[in-house]
């Protein structure tokens, strides 16, 4: 039978089983801090250190829609059909213990049954907080699990240089449902302007039965002409192929090359971040009675970096198809 310890044996245990809790801490926030990348340069971060959102680097997306100046309509649901009203209050987002917090509830508000929040690196009147073209965007985050829960860590562009969505572009670096707790996706959004548009998708099932309950590093490595995805530092995928409609005035899809814009377009030009959980729309289902919120999305960290040496020339177009043939090239 052991016996009891001593007080100072006592004392001594206690303050070493602190110490070993918080190296554990720090030894879990440690693993976010990034091993010396060879050849990438830091170029913009938020770690989250502060006690409350910092709003030189965010702002809020806020509502459940917006106007489309382009059809002269209301879209509601962000054209996905989601169900949430996006606030900028302190019960969906705020940051503490290092961590961005954005959490969506279960509450009226404006006609909508929940509440949750958008975060984007770039004002609501357009003007920019932060932008890049290319380089490595990189994001530490556990995501909620549930039913209709569908978490995003995005990029869009800064300017609609060729036109509105998503003749301009859309990065998806990850995308979740909450319902498939083992999977995420990275996608491109592009095309033919909306609702005639395209995207290309790909899965990533985390290794060793891990779930995105979990903190992982989600990353995508962008240069000219191809578009790499990266999940705790493993490439998940790759793109080379997508094509931009030069026919911006209507959502008509190309007829031949010459009406697509130059290669590598609409991925040429600076980019914004954007972190949000939505409820409910057509990527993810509703939500339904196995549904559990509020559900959270924590960031640890966000760090952008840009390629030491240069992009060098920009890659050949890959091989897929057009509307216009379906040929490949």
């Amino acid at each position: 039978m052991p016996r009891p310890l001593s007080r100072p044996c006592l004392l001594l245990f206690i303050s070493t089983l602190i110490a070993g809790l918080w190296t554990v801490r720090l030894c879990e926030h440690s693993q976010a801090a990034d091993p010396a990348r060879t050849g990438w340069k830091l170029t913009w971060s938020d770690e989250f250190e502060g006690t409350a959102i910092d709003r030189s680097k965010w702002d809020f997306d806020l509502g459940n829609g917006f106007f489309d100046y382009t059809t002269n309509q209301w879209i509601s649901g962000w054209g996905n059909g989601e169900l949430e009203y996006y606030t900028r209050e302190p019960e969906n987002s705020w940051v503490a213990d290092g961590l961005l917090h954005i959490r969506a509830i279960k509450e009226s508000m404006q006609g909508c049954g929940y509440t949750s929040a958008r975060l984007k690196s770039r004002k609501r009147d357009g003007s920019p907080l932060f932008n890049q073209k290319y380089g490595r965007f990189e994001f530490r985050a556990k995501l909620p699990t549930s039913q209709g829960v569908w978490p995003a860590l995005w990029l869009l562009p800064q300017t609609e240089k060729y036109g509105g969505w998503p003749l301009s572009g859309e990065i998806d670096v990850m995308e979740a449902r909450g319902q498939e707790p083992h999977k995420v996706l990275g996608t491109l959004h592009y095309g033919s302007r909306w609702p005639g548009h395209t995207h290309t998708s790909q899965d990533y099932v985390l290794p060793r039965q891990g779930t995105i309950a979990d903190f992982h590093v989600y990353a995508i490595e962008w240069e000219p002409g191809e578009i790499r995805w990266y999940v705790d530092g493993e490439q998940s995928g790759s793109q080379s192929f997508w094509w931009s409609s030069a026919r911006a005035e209507g959502q008509e899809a190309p007829l031949s090359e010459a009406d697509l814009t130059p290669w590598p377009a609409p991925f040429d030009h600076p980019y914004y971040i954007v972190m949000n959980v939505a409820i409910g729309g057509g990527f993810v289902g509703n939500p339904n009675k196995t549904t559990v919120l509020p559900a959270e999305m924590l960031v640890d960290y966000v760090r952008v970096y840009e390629k030491t040496g240069g992009y060098g020339p920009t890659k050949p177009r890959g091989k897929g198809e057009f509307p216009f043939n379906k040929s490949s090239l």
